[in-house]
């Protein structure tokens, strides 16, 4: 448990994602099985344990502390897992001689029913410092949140494999050396739906000490081919647009759909299943094959906002009268197998005929084909994406080579996206709260706000990224300057016609939102600027967002059959 702890915390201090992966490459190089199974398992996010939930763990503590004191500790430090680690008392006499391994305590969980799972909880909290409890807690509640997706963490991964490992001794007497060729993270996203934690078949494979995981699992998950962004100054200049296939990007989310052998499921496109959370798109998938393409809400032919897909998002299962209300439905725009044949070698051009023809004998409400943008110019192209027939549920365009094949990862130029400007107001800030992680000691996630026509601040948004290290420090150093009040972990900050910070806030979108106040709610907003040069009183107004909604729902129209 030791080594996973170091590992969690010096991942949750490194902010370059090539340090990062140096760490989990070389914990994952010297630490045996099934530990680094387990940590991997973890780190991707397929580990989990229903029974340990925050609740247990607060009731866990406040029976060994005043609970005032854990809830004044608590409301400091921001983060549950810390200030237990912190102000847990070991009970000395009771302590074990030695601390549990990672593979001890996951298998025991594993085992334990819900009664059991506090007092080995809190016997482990007891053998453990402070910061094996932290990484304990993090495991156990499933929040890691140490900066590392799950494809870093896959990526690493493949990054096990030793240059090279010895043969043993020649008939001749001489002693030879097999190198093993590099293993991309594509080939280990090729494997994972085939593999279990701890992973023990995998890690022979990358040491060379096993054969590779067989890749023809029904119902996997195929590695995504990425587009870059368009650089307009540089690109437009060089590209030819008869070698290149528009179509729209939609404000959705893209995801693979796979029917093989009986077996349906629907990937994100970072390989997380989300088939639970939409059945009735389940339903309609009676092709043979895997797809690519973007998950919506889809009324009347009309795709939704992106707000409307989110009622259904990040959920196991959902009822009824959410599917009726939200009605899913995918747009394809690739396909990537067909009746066990792989046609991702096939140039795009050949796999759209055969998409269409896979559609034309099992699309339906549910599954349609998202339709080519026809053009002959780049100037015309650019007139389409400033001003979208399709409205708010476009970001942009998508460019990509109609000779292309359909490569892992992100090649650079067969595929393109040209996304829309993104929209801008200046808004107050109003409230901010501690961050997690490298970011726990500093207020780094910010509330703001628009003026009302009673001159008073009204919430739209938050946003905990787009500034600078050194822009952080003076976002935190003004909240503490100027708190007016303080809500458990949050702090409200002094926000007046006269006086306050604004926040050039930039995003994607805007939703109608019966769950704010204000009755709209943003779409990735982020601070694109820190307008210390203006007075809080020039501020937006929310009529001013308001009049930026309609003209964004009255832009949008039906789509082409």
């Amino acid at each position: 448990m030791r080594a996973f702890a170091e590992l969690l915390d010096r991942l949750s201090l490194t902010g370059s994602r090539n340090a990062k992966l140096v760490l989990v490459r070389d914990y994952l190089r010297v630490t045996p099985d099934p530990d680094r199974g387990w940590a991997l398992a973890a780190l991707t996010g397929e580990l989990s344990f229903t029974a340990a939930k925050p609740a247990m763990i607060r009731s866990a503590v406040e029976a060994r502390v005043d609970p005032v004191l854990f809830k004044w500790s608590y409301d400091y430090v921001g983060d549950l897992a810390e200030t237990v680690a912190l102000i847990w008392p070991a009970n000395a006499e009771h302590r074990p001689n030695r601390e549990p391994e990672l593979s001890e305590v996951v298998e025991a969980l594993m085992a334990a029913t819900r009664p059991q799972v506090r007092p080995l909880i809190e016997g482990w909290l007891d053998a453990l410092a402070p910061k094996g409890r932290w990484a304990l807690l993090k495991l156990v509640t499933g929040s890691l949140r140490v900066g590392l997706s799950s494809r870093l963490a896959k990526t690493a991964a493949a990054m096990v494999r030793p240059e090279a490992v010895a043969e043993p001794p020649q008939p001749e007497g001489g002693e030879g050396t097999t190198l093993l060729e590099p293993v991309d993270v594509s080939e280990v996203e090729e494997i994972w739906a085939g593999l279990t934690p701890p992973y023990a078949d995998l890690f022979a494979w990358l040491e060379g000490r096993g054969d590779r995981p067989a890749s023809d699992a029904p119902g996997r998950f195929r590695p995504v081919m990425l587009a870059t962004a368009l650089d307009e100054a540089v690109d437009l200049d060089r590209l030819d647009p008869a070698d290149y296939a528009a179509e729209w990007k939609w404000d959705g989310i893209r995801v693979q759909a796979v029917r093989e052998a009986g077996v349906s499921r629907l990937y994100s496109r970072t390989g997380d299943e989300i088939s639970g959370a939409f059945p009735d798109v389940m339903q309609a998938l009676t092709f043979e094959g895997a797809i690519d393409g973007e998950l919506l809400v889809i009324r009347d032919g009309t795709v939704a906002p992106f707000g409307d897909l989110q009622q259904r998002l990040n959920r196991k299962t959902i009822d009824a009268k959410t599917m009726a209300a939200y009605p899913a439905a995918i747009l394809a725009y690739d396909i990537l197998s067909e009746a066990g044949t792989d046609l991702r070698s096939l140039p795009l051009s050949e796999r759209r005929q055969r998409l269409d023809r896979l559609l034309e004998a099992h699309g339906g409400p549910r599954l349609g084909r998202s339709a080519d943008i026809p053009y002959t110019e780049w100037s015309q192209l650019a007139r389409l994406r400033a001003d979208p027939p399709v409205g708010a549920a476009a970001e942009g365009v998508m460019l990509k080579r109609r000779d292309s094949p359909y490569v892992a990862g992100r090649p650079k130029g067969p595929w393109f996206k040209w996304k829309r400007d993104p929209h801008l107001i200046d808004a107050v800030m109003m409230y901010a709260q501690r961050g997690h992680g490298k970011r726990s000691s500093f207020y780094s996630d910010f509330t703001f706000g628009v003026w009302t026509s009673e001159a008073a601040l009204t919430p739209v948004g938050k946003a905990y990224f787009g500034f600078t290290d050194e822009e952080l420090k003076q976002l935190d150093k003004f909240v503490r300057d100027h708190t007016t009040d303080r809500f458990g972990p949050v702090r409200a900050v002094r926000a007046e016609r006269d006086f306050g910070l604004v926040l050039e806030i930039a995003f994607e979108g805007l939703n109608r939102s019966t769950r704010h106040k204000s009755g709209v709610a943003m779409r990735f907003p982020r601070i694109s600027r820190i307008r210390w040069d203006k007075p809080a009183r020039e501020a937006a107004s929310l009529d001013e967002v308001m009049d930026l909604l309609d003209r964004v729902e009255a832009s949008g129209g039906r789509l082409a059959s």
